[in-house]
Order: structure tokens, then C-alpha cells, then sequence
């Protein structure tokens, strides 16, 4: 379940992914799979070819792409979503969410 995003910011995100473009959208989060984790970074594009190549630029791999049309997506957790966002400059969602290495978590 996602909470902490609002329909502006969830239409902008999928609008950003289905022209292509690399989008992101962070949000509080449960998944009883994760209980560690409180927050998730969905990272999408439409374009899957561009998709997978920002993945393996970030040292992730596109295997875990969420191929689910129209909004494919790869799912950002723990450490390294803080340090991707830091890395985007997105520090409007480290801000807003609270997120530093180590916290975005329970232990």
C-alpha cells in the first residue's frame, strides 16, 4: 500500500513514463515481503531499452524491472535509494520522507 503521495504527484510521475522519460515517485510503503523497509523510490519509463540501461548505470539489475504497462518501473529500497536520489539530486524526497543511510528502515 502506498501512502504520502498526492494524485498530482502520482498523474505528473506517469505522465513523465509513458512520454518516455525516466520518472521518480517516492511514497511511504508497506509490503508484508519488505517489513524492513517503510519507503520505496518506483523509478519508471515507458521505454523499457532505457529503463534497463539506467539500471545497469546505477549498478542495479534490470532483471528486477517491474514490466507492467503502461508504467514499467524498478522498485528503490534501503540504502541504495538514499543513494540514488542523492546521486539525481532529489532531495526533495530525502527531505520530505526523512530519508538518510541507515534510517529510511527498520533494523
Amino acid at each position: 500500500m502506498a501512502f504520502g503521495v498526492k494524485r498530482e504527484e502520482l498523474n505528473a510521475w506517469k505522465a513523465t513514463v509513458s512520454r518516455g522519460e525516466t520518472a521518480f515517485l517516492t511514497h511511504y510503503w508497506y509490503d508484508p515481503r519488505f517489513p524492513r523497509f517503510r519507503t520505496v523510490t518506483k523509478v519508471g519509463n515507458s521505454d523499457l531499452k532505457r529503463l534497463e540501461a539506467w539500471c545497469v548505470a546505477n549498478g542495479l539489475s534490470p532483471r528486477y524491472i517491474h514490466n507492467r504497462p503502461p508504467f514499467p518501473h524498478f522498485d528503490l529500497m534501503g540504502e541504495k535509494q538514499v543513494e540514488v536520489l542523492q546521486r539525481e539530486g532529489l532531495v526533495e524526497h530525502i527531505a520530505r520522507f526523512g530519508l538518510r543511510p541507515g534510517t529510511n528502515y527498520e533494523k
